[in-house]
């Protein structure tokens, strides 16, 4: 059953992705992120309903802890749940990414066209300026921005050293920060298919407010995400 729910789930999502390819003449004529991103949106709301025919949901607590005004979102990342689903769960959101996610074909389009905020890794000083310019101008827009600063997808009970890219956003943005943790490792492991019926949890945190000495800031934001990963992972362990 483990097998062919995959196979089901890879095959519509090839087929939904598909289509969406047939869009991108209309939307590189219209020129227009916005209705890209809202596209984009309805195309991640499409892979979510097929996750669903397949046994797998998610749900999302803590949606008080979400403040109205632009913020960055910093998650942690275990599956490629959380990157699709971000369209859905933050509308209009600038997320931090690696710039070799431009080279996947047809998604990557979309991602280029929202735009998205993409890092080269090798870039050094030229690519942190670019990324502070980018998110600043997201942010005047009234973009929200999401980022992982563990860098690449973890293991669910993996603890990472989070890349000094999330400070230097923090402090030269003077947004609220706002932890956003998730279980999908669970149920869809990293680099993988193999999906697994149940509900991931997405859990909004409190905000951490800007001007926070480096240090403090993070220890605040690693406890926290920790923390609440830890308590979703287990609290799915007692269900099972």
């Amino acid at each position: 059953m483990a097998r062919l729910r995959s196979s089901v789930f890879l095959l519509l999502l090839v087929l939904w992705t598909v289509l969406l390819a047939a869009t991108i003449p209309y939307f590189a004529w219209l020129d227009r992120p916005h209705a890209t991103r809202r596209f984009s949106r309805f195309w991640a709301g499409g892979v979510l309903a097929i996750l669903r025919l397949v046994g797998l949901s998610y749900r999302t607590i803590g949606e008080e802890n979400r403040p109205p005004e632009p913020a960055l979102y910093v998650g942690n990342h275990q599956s490629a749940f959380e990157t699709i689903a971000a369209a859905v769960l933050i509308p209009d959101v600038a997320i931090v990414l690696k710039e070799e996610l431009y080279r996947i074909p047809v998604f990557g389009w979309f991602l280029k066209r929202s735009p998205m905020i993409a890092i080269d890794r090798a870039g050094g000083a030229s690519s942190v300026k670019k990324m502070f310019r980018e998110g600043r101008e997201a942010s005047e827009h009234g973009r929200n921005l999401l980022i992982f600063p563990e860098g690449t997808r973890r293991a669910v009970d993996e603890r990472a050293e989070f890349h000094r890219g999330v400070l230097l956003l923090y402090k030269a943005l003077d947004l609220p920060v706002v932890p956003v943790v998730n279980n999908a490792g669970l149920f869809w492991p990293a680099r993988s298919f193999a999906i697994r019926p149940g509900t991931i949890t997405v859990s909004y945190l409190p905000p951490i407010p800007p001007g926070l000495p480096d240090r403090e800031f993070m220890a605040r934001l690693s406890e926290a995400i920790y923390a609440e990963r830890d308590r979703l992972v287990a609290q799915e362990g007692k269900a099972s």
